[in-house]
């Protein structure tokens, strides 16, 4: 009767302990699967960051708002406000250096900054995570050579909120010379894509100029400036 007992109790034992393995196998099949989902997310950094989806928004002159405000400062310290974005086209990119789409993008952004610096167009970034170390590590990795500034806090994306969704990193802008949002991408910046929209703000730029040129001829011309006098009437 004895032996019975200690092989029922074994027994018992061992059908729990196959239970709790089995409960065990599917929480880590639970977890692992959440963490594939959160490591595709949020790069298993701990945060609720998600990449964007790749969307690309180009908004017409007469579609886009006021002035992008926000102050911030660059990793050398330099302060940066509102009067920065004004008179040239600007490349505003969020991003961190563990985030795997802002790996992907760095590159073409360090080329695109390049490709278009003697036109006078300027780039920035915005890091949302890391400190200044982590920060200039990944920028002499992949040779970036314009300015980040530091945005731990979260008070530049907080102010960018109506043109970059708190969730969406990493995230490209393009600003016309009066510092209003030209267009947006969510996610990897594609070089082609990038282009096209800096090179549409540029254009945009020049056509207004040299609309407002025409405007002045046309005002000079119906006041009579500049046209040459007429000959008096012969008797």
């Amino acid at each position: 009767m004895t032996v019975f007992d200690k092989r029922t109790s074994r027994t018992s034992r061992l059908r729990a302990l196959a239970a709790a393995g089995l409960v065990s196998a599917l929480t880590l099949a639970g977890c692992t699967s959440a963490n594939d989902e959160l490591a595709q997310r949020a790069q298993n950094d701990g945060t609720n960051y998600v990449a964007g989806d790749g969307s690309v928004q180009e908004l017409a002159a007469e579609e886009r708002g006021e002035p992008v405000q926000f102050e911030s400062t660059l990793f050398d310290g330099t302060a940066v406000g509102p009067e920065r974005w004004e008179g040239e086209v600007t490349v505003i990119n969020f991003w961190y250096a563990a985030c795997a789409p802002c790996r992907v993008e760095a590159p073409d952004l360090a080329d695109l900054h390049a490709e278009f610096e003697d036109e006078g167009v300027q780039f920035y970034g915005v890091n949302t995570r890391d400190t200044q170390p982590t920060a200039e590590a990944f920028e002499r990795t992949f040779g970036i050579e314009y300015p980040s500034m530091e945005d731990r806090s979260g008070e530049v994306m907080l102010a960018m909120t109506d043109y970059v969704p708190p969730s969406a990193v990493p995230t490209t802008l393009v600003l016309d010379k009066q510092g209003r949002v030209s267009a947006r991408i969510l996610g990897i910046a594609e070089p082609g894509t990038l282009r096209a929209l800096i090179n549409t703000a540029l254009d945009e730029d020049a056509a207004a100029s040299e609309a407002g040129s025409d405007t002045d001829d046309d005002a000079a011309s119906a006041s009579g400036l500049g046209a040459p006098a007429a000959e008096p009437a012969k008797r």
